[in-house]
């Protein structure tokens, strides 16, 4: 997110996704639990390092899991004029994460895995990829502002055509602010290894930096800033 942030990874995820590298946070039964006012304690006390443009990143897993725990959360940073981030892969929309969207969420960054539904049943696990489109839809019309990440891998998602299909579905959103592209890495491997877990893209290869220059060229064409991190 933007500026210098305190990013909390919440424990739990509904996906699996081929190339997760938190894949330790995937089980709903693990992590450690923390007192909100502990939270906004730590936040508070880091407000001088975020300046204008930081603050508070809750990230996973998957956080909407909890959405009814973060609504206090985010509630008492924006009480102390912290900027409040969510990085999600949009798969859940009920109340309570209406209510944390609309209410209390400045920024939102959602995952894109796939722009086919094969594509992100392989990549996920799971099926119906228009769960997270509806999400977008969902904060497009809501007016508040929101980035786009992508992972980049080699022979999977970074099919011009894919690239295209990407940014003509958004092309007309007005609240996109840019989409980050995420190059491909392998950091990960080592935590499915130490759960007994399969990595199964472990033939797949990371990125060449002429391929990251194509891919930003062709987004380029759709929105307004295009980041590779």
């Amino acid at each position: 997110g933007p500026g210098i942030r305190l990013v909390i990874f919440l424990q739990g995820c509904k996906l699996k996704c081929q190339y997760c590298h938190n894949p330790d946070t995937i089980d709903t039964h693990g992590g450690q639990e923390l007192p909100i006012d502990d939270l906004v304690e730590r936040a508070i006390n880091m407000k001088s390092y975020f300046g204008d443009k930081g603050g508070v990143t809750v990230s996973g897993g998957e956080p909407l899991l909890q959405a009814q725990q973060l609504i206090p959360f985010f509630k008492r940073l924006k009480e102390e004029g912290i900027h409040t981030n969510l990085d999600t892969n949009g798969r859940l929309m009920n109340h309570p994460t209406q209510e944390l969207l609309d209410q209390y969420t400045d920024l939102v960054m959602l995952d894109i895995k796939h722009m086919t539904e094969e594509g992100f049943q392989k990549i996920t696990g799971k099926k119906n990829k228009e769960t997270t489109f509806h999400f977008a839809k969902y904060r497009e019309q809501s007016g508040k502002p929101m980035w786009l990440r992508y992972v980049l891998i080699p022979g999977i998602t970074d099919a011009p055509e894919l690239l295209h299909q990407l940014g003509n579905y958004f092309k007309d959103y007005q609240t996109i602010e840019q989409i980050e592209i995420q190059p491909y890495h392998k950091m990960g491997i080592h935590k499915w290894e130490a759960l007994g877990w399969e990595y199964e893209l472990k033939d797949a290869r990371e990125n060449t930096p002429e391929e990251l220059e194509k891919a930003a060229e062709i987004l380029k064409q759709y929105f307004r800033k295009v980041k590779t991190n």
